[in-house]
Parts: C-alpha cells; sequence; structure tokens
C-alpha cells in the first residue's frame, strides 16, 4: 500500500471535483479549492474520520469494497478507479463488460436529478444509485409480468457474458432454489423488455402512472432509468408535490 500517494491521490481528486459535478449548490462563503473532505465522505457513504485519515496517511487498508465506493463518489474514471486499487495495494478489478463502476458522466446526469425518480441498474437489474425521490418509490405488484422480464434479461446477460459470469452463477443458483424460476427459464424467452408506463406506489401520495426513459452506457451494460409524467395529469402533480416534501412526512 502506498500511503503517501494514495493520500495524494485522493486530495487531488477531491480538489478538482467541483460542488457543481455532484449536484451541490455553490454557497457563496465556500473557499475550499473543490469538495470539503467531509462532503466526499458523504458522497462515499462513510464517516468523516475514516475518509479524512487516508487522506492524512494514517489510515488501514481500505477494503475493495471501501475502495469501489470512493471511486463511485470521487466521480473516478475506470482508469483512475484502477489506479486507486494499485495505490491501494489492491489488484485492479477484472474488467467486464458489466461492473458495479458506474461510469462519471452517468453519475453527472444523476446528480442533476435529485428531484427526479432516477436509478442506475446493472443489465441484471440490480440497483447502483438512486436519486432520494426513486427511495421513496416502489412498483406495484405485477409478479407475473416482472418475473418473466427480470428472467429475461438474465437469459441474455448470461449468454452474453460466458459460463463464469455473475449472471451464470445466478442462474445456477436460482435453478437450483426456485421451482418458479425454473419454469420461466424453460420458456427461453428473450428480448421482453419492461412496460415503458410503469404504476409506482408513494406511501402517501399513492399510485403514480410514470413514464420510464432509458440511457444506456454499453461499455458497463448498465442503465439509467428516469421516470416522468404527463404534465396535466394527476401523476404529474403528486411527482412535483414529491419534489417538494422530499423526505418529509405529510402527516409530520
Amino acid at each position: 500500500m502506498d500511503r503517501e500517494g494514495l493520500a495524494d491521490f485522493l486530495r487531488r481528486r477531491r480538489e478538482a471535483l467541483q460542488p457543481e459535478d455532484v449536484g451541490m449548490v455553490r454557497g457563496p462563503r465556500r473557499r475550499t479549492s473543490g469538495l470539503r473532505r467531509e462532503e466526499v465522505a458523504a458522497l462515499c457513504g462513510m464517516s468523516s474520520d475514516y475518509y479524512s485519515r487516508l487522506e492524512r496517511q494514517r489510515g488501514p487498508q481500505p477494503s475493495e469494497q471501501m475502495l469501489a465506493a470512493i471511486a463511485r463518489g470521487l466521480r473516478l474514471t475506470l482508469a483512475e478507479r484502477d489506479h486507486l486499487f494499485r495505490l491501494a495495494g489492491h489488484s485492479a478489478p477484472q474488467r467486464a463488460v458489466r461492473g458495479d463502476h458506474v461510469n462519471p458522466g452517468i453519475m453527472r446526469v444523476l446528480d442533476r436529478l435529485c428531484d427526479t425518480p432516477a436509478l442506475v441498474t446493472t443489465a441484471l437489474g440490480e440497483t447502483l444509485r438512486q436519486t432520494p425521490a426513486e427511495r421513496r418509490l416502489y412498483l406495484e405488484d405485477d409478479h407475473p409480468l416482472y418475473g418473466r422480464v427480470f428472467t429475461s434479461l438474465l437469459r441474455e446477460a448470461a449468454t452474453r457474458e460466458g459460463p463464469r459470469s455473475r449472471a451464470a452463477a445466478l442462474t445456477r443458483d436460482l435453478l437450483g432454489r426456485s421451482p418458479e424460476f425454473a419454469a420461466l427459464w424453460d420458456r427461453h424467452e428473450v428480448g421482453l423488455g419492461h412496460p415503458d408506463t410503469k404504476r409506482l406506489v408513494h406511501s402517501e401520495l399513492g399510485v403514480l402512472e410514470l413514464q420510464c426513459q432509458t440511457l444506456l452506457d454499453p461499455d458497463q451494460s448498465q442503465a439509467l432509468l428516469v421516470y416522468t409524467a404527463t404534465p396535466g395529469t394527476e401523476s404529474h402533480d403528486k411527482l412535483r408535490l414529491l419534489a417538494v416534501i422530499g423526505s418529509q412526512h405529510l402527516g409530520a
């Protein structure tokens, strides 16, 4: 582990990252060059003390999970992420047609959608990042439809990525555990996509009927899903109200 190199790299990347790059508002009294340590720590989902010790060459060797979180928080490119791992004494993650590292360009788009339901998913349907508005919504139950859709996506990913991929391993695990999945897998359905219109539920606002727009990142086999509503509809009004109330509860 190159403590000095790691600390310098983290500091340089933090100073190069501006509040506008991560969807923050630049206050009139800001004197810091780039982001503050506590701001980066929040973006990475870790304590400010832990991150600060890394920059001061006093922290423990970060785990691969911590490094992946730092790479996302600092909006690193894949090359920069690999460099970060090597500085911390780990091998760079294997480059694959999928991964949990979100492209910095996708992250910049997501950062500007804080008042809009949006999320980044892998080819297997795993959620990597989501906006605050998205965290308060969940899909209205349509188990038969989404069971077929996710099985179709998994089959395509397993074929594309090969027998040693996570998709193939997940397939084998599900075939051994779930008769329902085995029956769907036996249908050999491919090319099934999510419906363009989705019914999402908010605990206090009720059902919102939203249109889903998708931005694909073919290099990482990831998708940015953005939910909007037709102006003039009840769902559009609810979506605007959701942006206003944020994480507050209407009864509070």
